[in-house]
């Protein structure tokens, strides 16, 4: 009997569907021809498309009068008002004050922001590769209209906060917890949106690094923060604390991309404020208990009341098997979905939050085992209403819609994050 050879049509779909899905050694190549794809796709928009004057030039009028000594922050102002973002802010700008010609050479900043968005997009592709993302989710990657505009056309800080949250990413991925607890406060000090996976941050560093560990890397990234706000700090420290950190600050219902379909009444109101929080305090807790605190294999209980006593929840013995549930894919679940979590209860999103969104959605879609069409509808969906402007209602509630199924996808990704950890703490526990 003669054998029955696949077709040539049917050997090139097996090809493709190998090399997208990670079983070819070309699937390599993937990640490395878009990231040169997206380089000249970013030369072409500096090249094209007009700068849009946002924020760019109230950050160098601020930095001016910081260079000039002032160190009052309630006192440094700009074109779009107060100075509201922390120390490292400041620092950055300053250094880009001085080598863009106090803020004129508009093109160069745009290259410079270019070769950050670069930078970023290689930081996350990393990460992507080390937790085994399948080559066929990459092109959203690189596909985000309103991700360019942020970086390439708009020059806003929230681009070297997204840099330096991939950074942290990138270092707790392998382990490298000092490099990650000092690039996230320094992300948190350019600014504070970096708040929102601090649950998810404290609970891999317990887990990861133990409780005496976590203890050393908080009191790094607290330090820290005081070292780069002392110049402030000693002028005025009630004045930066409430300038930078700033918890309470009114929203504009005019420039809200998430809420406005309920209207600016409720949008304004105290009631609509504490029922977000609410939801986010509890959403975040259900998460931690039922997922975050998995390598552990413990209850909240067992956790909390020794850490109240200023002692390990873990034995040495338990501490190393905690820690190898701490897996790549594990870091980068947990910290996305404290993310994502955080900006669907958000009180008011702007277009350049966008930073911390684009880059995350696809991994937690992938990872919640959906099928990739609707991995590729949800990210489209997500991306037409960013790119509404000024946002409508019908925009606002898919943003809010879209963010809502991501954070239900990360449910399900975290389940999935657990099915190969290692059973060896339980068997532990028992002997």
């Amino acid at each position: 009997m003669a054998d029955h050879q696949p077709g040539l049509v049917a050997q090139a779909l097996n090809l493709v569907s190998d090399i997208a899905n990670r079983r070819h050694v070309l699937s390599k190549l993937i990640p490395v021809g878009l990231f040169l794809i997206d380089a000249v796709l970013c030369a072409l928009i500096i090249w094209k498309v007009p700068y849009t004057e946002i924020d760019w030039k109230a950050y160098m009028e601020q930095v001016a009068q910081y260079v000039s000594g002032e160190r009052d922050y309630t006192l440094i102002k700009g074109g779009t008002g107060p100075l509201v973002y922390p120390a490292a802010h400041v620092y950055t700008y300053t250094a880009l004050y001085n080598i863009t010609d106090q803020g004129k050479d508009i093109i160069f900043a745009q290259e410079i922001f270019a070769g950050l968005y670069m930078a970023t997009l290689a930081l996350v592709m990393m990460c992507y590769w080390k937790a085994r993302v399948p080559p066929y989710v990459f092109p959203l990657l690189i596909a985000s209209k309103r991700l360019h505009s942020i970086f390439v056309l708009r020059c806003f800080n929230d681009c070297f906060a997204a840099f330096f949250f991939w950074v942290t990413v990138f270092c707790f991925q392998r382990k490298a917890w000092t490099l990650g607890c000092l690039a996230f406060t320094w992300g948190l000090g350019t600014k504070m949106s970096l708040l929102l996976i601090l649950p998810a941050v404290g609970i891999i560093l317990l887990q990861g690094r133990g409780f005496s560990g976590a203890l050393r890397s908080a009191a790094i990234m607290a330090q820290v923060q005081v070292v780069i706000g002392a110049p402030f700090l000693r002028e005025n420290a009630r004045g930066y604390l409430s300038r930078a950190f700033e918890l309470s600050r009114q929203f504009f219902f005019k420039w809200t991309v998430n809420w406005r379909f309920v209207g600016e009444e409720t949008f304004l109101s105290r009631p609509f404020s504490i029922v977000l929080l609410g939801l986010h305090v509890a959403v975040l807790a259900t998460f931690a208990v039922q997922k975050w605190l998995k390598p552990s294999r413990k209850s909240l209980a067992a956790i909390i009341t020794p850490m109240l006593q200023f002692q390990s929840p873990f034995s040495a013995q338990e501490e190393p098997m905690v820690a190898s549930g701490v897996t790549a894919q594990y870091t980068m679940t947990t910290i996305l979905s404290a993310n994502i979590i955080g900006l669907l209860f958000a009180r008011s999103l702007h277009y350049q939050f966008y930073a911390y969104l684009a880059w995350a959605t696809p991994y937690l879609l992938w990872r919640s085992g959906v099928h990739p069409v609707v991995q590729y509808g949800l990210w489209a969906v997500q991306e037409w209403a960013w790119n509404v402007f000024p946002s409508t209602p019908v925009s606002s509630g898919i943003v809010v819609a879209a963010m809502a199924g991501t954070t239900l996808a990360s449910w399900f990704a975290a389940n999935r994050d657990f099915e190969s950890v290692p059973r060896r703490l339980s068997r532990a526990k028992k002997t």
